[in-house]
C-alpha cells in the first residue's frame, strides 16, 4: 500500500524536531526521569503556539495524532506542569531557525503590542499588572521575512530606547536598517554606523531641513520596511493578539516560540 504523503503540519514538527537536537542536550539533568526528552518537549510548546490552543488541549490532540508522535518518538506525554525555564535556549532556537531561509541584510525594525491580560482579569487586578500590554519589537529581514530578534517589555520603554540592545545582538546579520520616526535618535545613527550597519531612519520633522533629508531617503528601499507591519499582523491572526500564560517568563517563552514558529512555517 502506498504510503500516504507528509503533511505540512508533520513536516512542521519535523523541521522543529531537528532544530532542537541542534540546540539542546537530550535531557535537562543527570537526574532526569527520562521519560520524555527536551527536543520532543520543545516540539510540543512550538506545536502549541502554532495550533493557537491550550498545552492540555495540545495532549489531548496527540492521542489522536500517531504519526506525529512517531516523527518525535514520543511514547509517553509530558505533564501539562512540566516546564522549560531557560530563555536562552528559545533564542538559540530562533537563530538557528533564521538558518533556513534566505536573507539579505535589509532589516526592518518595529513594535507591537500584545494582551497579556486575556487569561483571566481577576489574576491581572491580584497580580497589579497595571501594564496590560506586552511591547514586542521585531527585527524581520526583508528578503523572505524571517524574524531575527524579538524584544519584549512590560514597560513604556520608547523604542529609541530598545533598538540600541537589537542592534548589538545582531550585529553581522544586518546591512541595513529600516526604521520609521520612533527611531529618529542621533545615538542610534552613531551606534549603527560603528557597528556597519546603515541607518535608514526617517526624521521627525521640526525643520525644513528634515523634509529635505527625509525627501532624500531611498524610498523604493525604504519602503519595504512595511513588512514589519506584514509580520506583526502575522503573527496575531495565526497565533493569537494575547498570551495565555500568566507568569511573566513565560509569556516571553510564548512570543519568542512564535517567532520560531513563524519562520519554521516560512521555509516549508
Amino acid at each position: 500500500m502506498q504510503a500516504l504523503p507528509k503533511s505540512r503540519l508533520l513536516r512542521f514538527v519535523e523541521q522543529a524536531y531537528h532544530l532542537a537536537r541542534r540546540a539542546v542536550a537530550r535531557y535537562s539533568s543527570k537526574f532526569s526521569k527520562r521519560r520524555y526528552t527536551l527536543h520532543q518537549h520543545i516540539v510540543l510548546l512550538c506545536l502549541k503556539v502554532r495550533k493557537n490552543t491550550t498545552y492540555r488541549g495540545l495532549l489531548d490532540e496527540l492521542i489522536e495524532m500517531p504519526r506525529i508522535r512517531r516523527a518525535i518518538e514520543l511514547e509517553e506525554l509530558p505533564s501539562p506542569y512540566s516546564t522549560l525555564y531557560k530563555m536562552a535556549v528559545w533564542r538559540v532556537l530562533l537563530n538557528l531557525s533564521i538558518t533556513l531561509l534566505p536573507t539579505n541584510g535589509v532589516v526592518g525594525i518595529d513594535a507591537s503590542g500584545f494582551e497579556r491580560s486575556h487569561a483571566s482579569k481577576h489574576y491581572t487586578k491580584r497580580a497589579k499588572l497595571t501594564i496590560q500590554q506586552l511591547k514586542i519589537t521585531l527585527l524581520v529581514d526583508t528578503r523572505s521575512n524571517a524574524i531575527l530578534d524579538v524584544h519584549v517589555t512590560t514597560t513604556r520603554k520608547h523604542d529609541s530606547k530598545i533598538a540600541p540592545s537589537l542592534i548589538k545582538r545582531n550585529t553581522g546579520k544586518v546591512t541595513v536598517l529600516l526604521g520609521d520616526k520612533g527611531y529618529d535618535d542621533q545615538k542610534i545613527r552613531t551606534l549603527a554606523c560603528e557597528v556597519g550597519v546603515r541607518p535608514l531612519i526617517k526624521h521627525r520633522e521640526f525643520s525644513s531641513l528634515h523634509k529635505a533629508w527625509n525627501a532624500r531617503l531611498d524610498a523604493g528601499l525604504y519602503g519595504q520596511r512595511s513588512q514589519n507591519e506584514t509580520v506583526n499582523s502575522r503573527l496575531k491572526r495565526k497565533y493569537g493578539a494575547f498570551v495565555r500564560s500568566r507568569h511573566w517568563w513565560k509569556q516571553f517563552r510564548e512570543l519568542v516560540v512564535g517567532c520560531l514558529t513563524h519562520n519554521i512555517d516560512k521555509a516549508l
